[in-house]
């Protein structure tokens, strides 16, 4: 099975399981790593915003116009900031990493 990392704010690094087919969103919830996900992996909201690591990030599909909308609102949005929820892993994955960003904008809870 692939794995992939995520790196947490504090530095520590975490090597999980990647099941093939699920986004780094859901790979996080099933790890209790702390990605939020407000919108559930519906593409409405940019909480679960990742920073890949740059040796992965032209191995990843392009994204999306909506995608590309969406982390305009994200906080700390770096050039390889990508939402968790449209990342799938694939076989070509395995070992991915992929850093949190010390917070979040949750349009739903910050005014």
């Amino acid at each position: 099975m692939p794995k992939m990392t995520f790196i947490k704010p504090d530095g520590a690094r975490v090597e999980v399981d990647a099941p093939i087919g699920l986004s780094v969103l859901e790979i996080a919830h099933r790890n209790d790593i702390d990605l939020e996900g407000a919108c559930e992996g519906s593409l409405a909201c940019s909480t679960c915003h990742v920073v890949v690591d740059p040796e992965w990030f032209d191995v990843l599909n392009e994204p999306t116009e909506d995608e590309e909308d969406m982390l305009d609102l994200a906080f700390g949005l770096t050039h390889t900031s990508r939402l968790g929820c449209q990342i799938r892993m694939t076989e070509e994955l395995d070992g991915l990493t992929v850093s949190l960003p010390q917070g979040t904008r949750n349009m739903m809870v910050d005014k």
